[in-house]
């Protein structure tokens, strides 16, 4: 059953016909509806032609006697009863960088639509970047997200590098739709910020380090147990603790990614972890990238 209602696809519609934003873009519409739809497999509704693609190419190209919004209310297509998947595929292909090279459109367009979509609890984001341009996916909306998107975006400022952006973008896009990867770019996530630290401290990481020595050393150099505290002795003991956990968890994570993660190679047997298991990595990943950049800052 479908979740985003007629209501909301007609209003995407309108606007998108009010704003006089043309849905193909810079593309052929052949071209495009092609990256969704196999058109020879779709009736044709003028009996001169086998198929859907010579009939718009007789009607948009030859002679050029179909309406512009022809699409969004040809039954073929069905765009507003058709399965969420299609509908939610033909809105990411209008952002796609090959589609609409104009940023601010591309921008309005995003925020129309996830304005809308919200009412039927899905969102567009940036899945990843292909030659520094934003690639776009959709997906349900995670309430749950709020303090991992928090966490993300201060290490996103504070390390202010597009691969760092690229990955959280990708971790939080694929918590439900591809576990092990959100798992696998947790680890990652840990290792870009211990190494931007220690880079910037003058100290080149060791390429044996695996990730456990990584915060290890990267501990060591922050100084992580501060001497000028009162009581020194018992919140040394305290903050050692929490730093022995700290250390578990990326134990943990470095555990998810071998055996769950997508950083190796699985047999047709694999089975991975669940979503909530990809949020704990995410989640723990964010937060102890915010507590050493953190650190870093102070010291």
């Amino acid at each position: 059953m479908n979740r985003i209602s007629e209501i909301s696809r007609q209003n995407i519609f309108d606007f998108i016909q009010v704003e006089e934003i043309f849905w193909s873009g810079k593309m052929d519409e052949i071209e495009f509806l092609s990256r969704i739809f196999d058109l020879s497999q779709m009736p044709s509704t003028d009996s001169r032609f086998e198929d859907c693609g010579g009939d718009i190419w007789q009607h948009r190209i030859n002679n050029y006697d179909w309406e512009d919004n022809w699409i969004y209310y040809d039954g073929r297509f069905n765009l507003l009863r058709c399965d969420d998947s299609v509908f939610l595929q033909f809105l990411c292909e209008m952002l796609h960088p090959l589609i609409r090279r104009d940023t601010s459109e591309v921008s309005k367009l995003q925020q129309i639509f996830n304005d809308i979509l919200k009412n039927d609890g899905f969102e567009i984001v940036v899945k990843t970047k292909i030659s520094g341009k934003p690639i776009f996916a959709a997906r349900n909306i995670l309430t749950k997200n709020a303090a991992i998107e928090k966490s993300n975006k201060e290490i996103t400022e504070r390390l202010n590098a597009e691969y760092v952006s690229s990955q959280i973008n990708l971790m939080e896009s694929s918590v439900d739709s591809a576990p092990y990867m959100s798992i696998g770019i947790a680890k990652e996530l840990i290792e870009t910020c211990c190494k931007k630290i220690l880079t910037e401290r003058k100290i080149e990481p060791d390429k044996k380090w695996n990730l456990l020595t990584l915060v290890k050393e990267t501990n060591k150099i922050l100084e992580l147990t501060p001497k000028d505290i009162p009581d020194e002795k018992r919140a040394s003991m305290t903050i050692k603790t929490i730093l022995g956990s700290l250390s578990a968890v990326v134990h943990g994570i470095c555990e998810l990614r071998n055996d769950y993660g997508s950083g190796h190679g699985k047999d047709h047997k694999f089975v991975g972890l669940g979503s909530r298991h990809a949020k704990l990595a995410a989640g723990a990943a964010s937060t102890l990238g915010i507590f050493l950049l953190e650190t870093h800052d102070i010291r």
